[in-house]
């Protein structure tokens, strides 16, 4: 079988090894550069490559082909493919083929790497033998090639589901659903949102599909959709009689027995945190975890880095780096969890976002806002007459040292940009980095 996989990233090498370890014929081609500890991992593998093109006959002429998710649906490529008829997978596709591992996978529009890490860290906790991949740490593939998982925590995206066939996790988890991505699916946010719960398309009664009850979208989908798992609901706003939710101050998540704890008890900020907390708690519970385990992981997590990581406390002000949301709904979060008057540093790429979502919250919450970007034009023009103090700054040392002007003893500075970062970094992990070095430098 001719194995051609399309991208040089981590998700790309890591397919091209499993396939090569399983002896098929592989070739991988990157349109662009590929980054040279690849390549070097590559030729040490004795894989073939190309970089900065694709010789479309080869890839053409393909039994599968693997997609690296940052690789556009409508690239030119991915069109010829699909007109050969050329089964097109993802990573996670392909390498779910080669393991009978467990597969806890996880999607959602905000929150995936905190909810996605939080179960690996209870697994992990409780001596269960489990890998972390998909969009976050190594490849999947790489780990089903070289280690011998019995249960493998994924974090999903849409993009990676748009290239799935036979995925079938054994449980499957739907955190939320905002409009995100939109560019990729014909501005249309149910497109999106299907994509989204294509997690569970293939799984069957033997399965879990854990699901938010608050989320409007995810209940006008599944009015639509037959979803043969398990269905575990999670809710913030009311009581269930099977699931998770909130009593009081605690949280409370009733499968079979019953776990609970005090929200002030768990390590993560913020009321979107509690959702994801309750989400991971379900997890742990269908996986048998004793509650003493849950609960000691739920108090011992330590935030994703970029996502309201606190950075330090200066003076009597708290520095928190949020680079990681980088659409309205994420900062809307960051927002909601902010106890203290709040200098709020905003901006970069829109995505075409629509303020008014955290109108309120800003009104509410903060103080003053400094914009980081090349064009701030917009955020400026929609703030202007609801807020102050609005400054426009375009790099990320004088956003900081205009916050720490402007803060005060009590107050917190928020770096939470709602915007993509390519504008003035090379990713939202740049812009969380020169954050961090910025508020640390004397």
């Amino acid at each position: 079988m001719k194995i051609v996989v399309l991208g040089g990233g981590e998700s790309g090498c890591g397919a091209a090894y499993l396939a090569k370890k399983k002896g098929l014929e592989v070739f991988l081609s990157d349109k662009g550069a590929i980054k040279d500890h690849y390549k070097q991992f590559l030729m040490e593998n004795d894989i073939e490559f190309e970089e900065e093109s694709h010789n479309e006959e080869r890839v053409l002429n393909a039994d599968w082909i693997i997609k690296s998710p940052g690789i556009p649906k409508k690239a030119e490529m991915i069109g010829k493919i699909h007109e050969k008829g050329i089964r097109l997978s993802s990573e996670i596709e392909f390498a779910s083929e080669f393991t009978d591992a467990k597969i806890i996978a996880i999607t959602g529009s905000n929150g995936k790497t905190t909810t996605t890490s939080l179960i690996y860290h209870i697994l992990k906790n409780d001596g269960l033998n489990v890998g972390l991949g998909g969009n976050i740490g190594h490849s999947f593939a790489k780990q089903v090639a070289d280690e011998n998982h019995e249960y493998y925590v994924l974090e999903v995206s849409s993009f990676q589901l748009d290239d799935i066939q036979n995925f079938r996790p054994y449980i499957s988890l739907l955190l939320n659903l905002s409009k995100d991505h939109l560019d990729q699916y014909n501005y249309n946010y149910e497109e999106y949102a299907l994509a989204k719960f294509r997690i569970a398309e293939n799984q069957e009664n033997d399965n879990f599909f854990i699901y938010n009850k608050d989320d409007e979208m995810s209940k006008n989908i599944l009015e639509k959709l037959e979803i043969k798992a398990k269905m575990i609901p999670f809710s913030t706003k009311e009581k269930l009689n099977e699931g998770g939710f909130i009593n009081d101050d605690k949280i409370v998540v009733k499968i079979k027995d019953e776990f609970s704890m005090k929200i002030d008890e768990l390590s993560l900020l913020g009321n979107h945190n509690v959702a994801n907390s309750l989400a991971a708690s379900i997890a742990g519970k269908i996986l048998e975890i004793n509650n003493e385990s849950i609960r000691n992981s739920l108090m011992t997590f330590q935030a994703v880095e970029h996502r309201l990581e606190v950075v330090t406390e200066i003076n009597g002000v708290k520095y928190i780096n949020d680079s990681k949301a980088t659409n309205v709904n994420a900062a809307y979060y960051a927002l909601e969890s902010m106890k203290a008057p709040t200098v709020w540093i905003v901006g970069g790429v829109d995505k075409g976002n629509d303020y008014t979502e955290i109108e309120d919250l800003v009104k509410r919450k903060v103080k003053a806002i400094v914009c980081l970007g090349i064009d701030n034009q917009k955020i400026v023009d929609f703030f202007k007459n609801k807020k102050e103090l609005i400054y426009s700054t375009s790099s990320m040392e004088e956003a900081v040292e205009i916050s720490k002007s402007l803060a005060k003893k009590g107050d917190t500075v928020l770096l939470s940009p709602c915007c993509a970062s390519f504008d003035l970094f090379k990713s939202y992990e740049d812009r969380g980095d020169q954050f961090k070095e910025q508020v640390l430098k004397n």
